[in-house]
C-alpha cells in the first residue's frame, strides 16, 4: 500500500503511482507528485478540493454557472453537464477574493471583491479595470435591463446602483444588517436578503420605501427567482433551500443540506446551490438532491490530534475531524452556536477542548460537544499558530507585529518581538519555545533574554513540532518537509514537492478579510503527530491532508 515514489489515494483507499498527482487539468491545483525521501512512506488522507470553497453563483451567457471562490481569489466556470471545470480568473491575477458574479448584456462579467471593497469588470476578451474601491464589503451583486446594484454586507450596509462606465453610485437604501446576493424579480422590484435580521426584502429600483417579504428563516445569504416567479433562497445557517411565494411569503422547503450555503443558480431549469465547503448541489424534485462537485478542504491550517486520538483540521469557516476512511466529519463551523470564529492555530487541551486562535485576533478554549467558547484574550494583529506548554502556559503568535506571547492564569507576557512573520509555535522535551520565524527563513528558541537561531537557510517555514529531539518542519516557500536534529544538528528533507503554499510563479494578492466574520486571512500549512508516530500535513494548496511516517 505505501511506495516511496509519489502516491495519491484512489477512491479504493489504495496508494496508487499515478494518483497522487493532480491529474485533473481542471483542479484547483495541478503539480508533479510529491515525493517521500528514502525511509519515509507518503500517503493522501483526504481527497484534494476542486474548488477554493464556493461563494457567489451565476449563470453566464454560455450556459455555464460561474464560481466565485472568496478564499482563492479565483473564478471558475462549471459545465453542469460534464462537470468541467474553467479557470476564468486565477489565483495571483487581478480580480482579489471574489465573493459574487454578474454578466451585462455585453458579456462583461462584473465581481464584487469583498475584502477590498472593490467592483471589478472583466470583459470578454480577458481585459479587466476596477469600477469601485471604495465600499466596504460589497458582496450581492445583480444586473437588470443594463443597470448594475450593489450592496455591502456589513452591518449599516447600503445598497446602490453603480453607472457601468464610470462607477458612479446613486444610494437607494443604506443602514441595512448585511445584505447579500440579490436579484430583480419578474414584478421589476429588487429583492434582497438581510442576514443579520434574517429576512427578505424588496425595494423598487427607482426608489421608494423597501417592503419585507419574509422574516423567521434560516438566515438566508442569496435570493434568486425560478422559472414561475417564485423566490429561492440559501439559508446559510440552517442549511434549507426554501421556495418563497412573493406575494403571500408561504414558503416550501425544496432541500436540506448541511449548514453553510452561500449562493443559487439556475441553469436550463436545473437549480444549482454552492457551500462554503466547495460542494456544488444539484437540487432535484421531491427533495432529492445530487452532488455536481464534492465538497473539501478549504485551506487547511492547523491540525491537531485530540487526545480521543483522532485527527482535528482547523480549517477556518469549519472545523473538521478526519474518520478512519479519509472523509471529513464537521465538528463546528461558522455559523454553529459557540463557534470561536475564523478559525487558524489549534492546540488540544484534554477532555474534548482545544486553544485555538483566530483570524480576528482572539486567543479562545473551545468546547465543540457542548458549543462553548471562552475567549481568553482579543485584540491582536493576526494571529497564527498556538501551542501548550509545561504548567499550561499557552505561547502563540502574532504575525501582524511580530510578537510572540504567553498566557497564564490570565496573565498576558510578551516573550519576543521583531520577529520577522512569527506563524508556527511549539516546546522542545525541556519546555523551551521554538518559533518558526517565516519572513527570515528560520527557527528561533526564546530565551529569557531574546532567542537562539536553531536552524536557517529555510524558504518560508509555517507549521513546526518537536518529538524525541526531532524538529519537523513544513517549508511552504521550498513546498518540503524537513527534519532537524537538535542533538546532532543534522538536517534532511523528507518529502518534497508538496501541494503547499501558493503555484509555482504565483504571488497570492493579500486577503484584508471580512469583519464581522474574518480578519485577515493567510495559508498556514500545520504539522501534528499521531500517536503512532505517523506525520500529519495540511496541504493547503490543494485542499488535502497528507501523511508521513518512516518505513517498517
Amino acid at each position: 500500500m505505501w511506495s516511496s515514489e509519489g502516491y495519491c489515494l484512489d477512491y479504493s483507499g489504495l496508494i496508487t503511482s499515478e494518483a497522487m498527482s493532480t491529474s485533473r487539468n481542471d483542479a484547483r491545483y495541478a503539480a508533479p507528485a510529491p515525493i517521500a525521501a528514502d525511509g519515509w512512506q507518503l500517503k493522501r488522507l483526504t481527497a484534494p478540493s476542486r474548488l477554493f470553497g464556493a461563494n457567489g453563483l451565476r449563470t453566464g451567457p454560455d450556459g455555464r454557472v460561474y464560481i466565485a471562490q472568496v478564499t482563492g481569489s479565483q473564478i471558475s466556470a462549471l459545465d453542469v453537464g460534464s462537470g468541467r471545470l474553467e479557470t476564468i480568473s486565477a489565483k495571483g491575477g487581478d480580480i482579489i477574493a471574489p465573493d459574487d458574479v454578474a454578466f451585462d448584456q455585453d458579456g462583461t462579467l462584473y465581481a464584487t471583491e469583498v475584502m477590498d471593497g472593490r467592483v471589478s469588470a472583466l470583459r470578454r476578451d480577458g481585459r479587466s479595470r476596477v469600477l469601485r474601491d471604495d465600499l466596504p464589503c460589497a458582496n450581492g451583486i445583480t444586473v437588470h435591463q443594463g443597470r448594475l446594484f450593489i450592496n455591502e454586507c456589513r452591518d449599516g450596509g447600503r445598497l446602490m446602483e453603480l453607472d457601468r462606465a464610470t462607477g458612479a453610485q446613486r444610494i437607494l437604501l443604506e443602514n441595512l444588517p448585511s445584505p447579500n446576493a440579490m436579484e430583480v424579480g419578474p414584478d421589476g422590484l429588487l429583492y434582497y436578503p438581510l442576514m443579520t435580521a434574517n429576512e427578505i426584502w424588496r425595494v423598487d429600483p427607482e426608489g421608494g420605501e423597501p417592503q419585507r417579504v419574509a422574516c423567521d428563516l434560516g438566515v438566508p445569504d442569496a435570493v434568486k427567482f425560478d422559472s414561475d416567479g417564485y423566490i429561492v433562497s440559501s439559508q446559510v445557517a440552517s442549511g434549507q433551500v426554501l421556495r418563497i411565494d412573493p406575494r403571500s411569503g408561504e414558503r416550501t422547503l425544496l432541500a436540506q443540506l448541511a449548514p453553510g450555503l452561500d449562493n443559487l443558480a439556475l441553469a436550463d431549469g436545473r437549480l444549482f446551490v454552492s457551500n462554503f465547503t466547495g460542494e456544488i448541489t444539484e437540487i432535484l424534485s421531491g427533495g432529492e438532491t445530487s452532488a455536481v462537485l464534492p465538497g473539501g478542504l478549504n485551506w487547511p491550517m492547523d491540525l491537531t490530534v485530540g487526545g480521543d486520538g483522532r485527527l482535528y483540521v482547523a480549517d477556518g469557516t469549519y472545523f473538521y475531524v478526519v474518520t478512519p476512511d479519509g472523509s471529513l466529519q464537521t465538528v463546528g463551523m461558522l455559523f454553529s452556536p459557540g463557534y470561536p470564529g475564523f478559525l487558524r492555530g489549534l492546540a488540544p487541551a484534554g477532555d474534548g477542548e482545544f486553544v485555538v486562535t483566530t483570524s480576528g485576533g482572539q486567543v479562545a478554549r473551545y468546547r465543540p460537544a457542548s458549543n462553548e467558547t471562552d475567549y481568553l484574550a482579543a485584540d491582536f494583529d493576526q494571529l497564527y499558530g498556538v501551542a501548550i506548554g509545561p504548567g499550561g502556559v499557552i505561547v502563540f503568535a502574532e504575525l501582524g507585529t511580530g510578537r510572540v506571547h504567553a498566557l497564564q492564569s490570565g496573565n498576558l507576557e510578551t516573550l519576543a518581538s521583531g520577529l520577522h512573520d512569527p506563524v508556527g509555535v511549539t516546546f522542545d522535551h525541556d519546555g523551551r519555545a521554538l518559533v518558526a520565524e517565516s519572513g527570515a527563513g528560520r527557527i528561533v528558541m526564546l530565551t529569557g533574554s531574546g532567542y537562539d537561531v536553531v536552524v536557517d537557510g529555510l524558504a518560508q517555514p509555517q507549521g513546526i513540532l518537536v518529538r524525541d529531539g526531532q524538529l519537523y518542519v513544513v517549508d511552504a516557500g521550498a513546498k518540503e518537509v524537513v527534519l532537524f536534529d537538535l542533538n546532532t544538528k543534522a538536517r534532511t528533507t523528507i518529502a518534497s514537492g508538496l501541494p503547499v503554499g501558493p503555484p509555482p510563479g504565483v504571488e497570492p494578492k493579500p486577503l484584508k478579510g471580512m469583519p464581522p466574520f474574518s480578519g485577515p486571512q493567510g495559508p498556514f500549512a500545520g504539522i501534528a503527530m499521531g500517536a503512532d508516530g505517523a506525520l500529519y500535513v495540511s496541504a493547503d494548496a490543494d485542499g488535502s491532508v497528507l501523511a508521513l511516517r518512516r518505513s517498517a
